[in-house]
Formats: structure tokens, C-alpha cells, sequence
């Protein structure tokens, strides 16, 4: 398997993943050509995963922002990430998601934050986020599937606030 930057040519192998694996659902395809076009994307951190030539899983971290007293951080969020059905269950999601929080972190960037299932996301250092003062209200979630990954050390202790996600999540 070959982890590599997602390009141009694989967006539309991309949209129809991102279909397959949300239950012939196109809302997360269409959030990521959302993301895709607006000023929250990062192309460094949009990211494939290819067998024998075939796009079958991709993860997406974008930017967003902690509201705190002080001012605004910025901070990035993990939506969607989708790995064909006829693959899953085989370490494709996994890979991607170890694969770009490295990626993140050698980018300089602090912290990740998602809405995701509570007992798979904790294995690559997730936790909830409400019990680190990061508060969420854009959408209404159990604390336990808010949750943060700390990729450069302290960067909790200096953050607290809400996190506000970028308008590509709402349209």
C-alpha cells in the first residue's frame, strides 16, 4: 500500500470513495471538495491510500480555530476519513490517520480535534476534549466523541476554548 498527498487527478476517485464508504451518501464527498476549494485547506495534509493502482482510502485534515479569551488559535480537525468497504477492516484507515497526524506535527501544528467513534479514535492518542477545556457547540455531540490528540507537547495546557469549525462544514 502507498500513502501519498492526494493530486488533481484523483478528486473525482476521491468523491466516489468518500460515497462508497459513507452508505451511498455524497455529503462527505461533497464536504471534502468543499474543503477542498476554501482557505481551511491544506494540500500537504489531504492524503491517499493506493493499492495496485487504485485510490482505496483517503483521510483530510483541514484548519480550524480554538476561540480562547486571548484571541484565536488555529488548530486542525480530522473530517472525514472513508476507506472503500471492500477493504475495510485491513489497517487502511489506520495507516492514514498515523500517516497525516505525523504529517501535521512536522508541519508544526499542535493539536487535532474530531467527532468520531469513542473506542476506535483513542488508539491514535485521542481524548475527549471537554475534560481539557475545549468546548464544542457548533454541534450538539456526546462528550466522548469530541475528542483532541495532542501532537506537540503543552499545546493543551496553553488551549482552552471552543473550537469553531470553518464554514466548508456548513454549507
Amino acid at each position: 500500500m502507498l500513502i501519498r498527498t492526494e493530486t488533481k487527478d484523483d478528486f473525482k476517485h476521491v468523491f466516489n470513495l468518500n460515497y462508497l464508504a459513507f452508505e451511498k451518501r455524497d455529503d462527505e464527498a461533497k464536504l471534502v471538495e468543499r474543503i477542498r476549494f476554501s482557505n481551511c485547506f491544506i494540500r500537504d495534509l489531504s492524503l491517499v491510500a493506493e493499492e495496485q493502482g487504485e485510490i482505496v482510502g483517503h483521510v483530510l485534515l483541514s484548519k480550524a480555530k480554538i476561540i480562547q479569551e486571548n484571541g484565536e488559535k488555529e488548530v486542525l480537525v480530522l473530517a472525514p476519513v472513508a476507506v472503500n468497504p471492500s477493504v475495510q477492516k485491513k489497517g487502511i484507515g489506520s495507516n492514514l490517520i498515523q500517516e497525516v497526524l505525523r504529517r501535521a506535527k512536522d508541519l508544526g501544528y499542535g493539536l487535532v480535534l474530531l467527532i468520531g467513534h469513542p473506542t476506535y479514535y483513542p488508539k491514535f492518542d485521542f481524548q475527549p476534549a471537554k475534560q481539557h477545556g475545549i468546548e464544542l457547540t457548533q454541534f450538539i455531540v456526546p462528550d466522548d466523541v469530541f475528542m483532541v490528540c495532542e501532537l506537540i507537547e503543552g499545546e493543551l495546557q496553553r488551549t482552552n476554548g471552543e473550537l469553531r469549525y470553518p464554514p466548508a462544514f456548513f454549507r
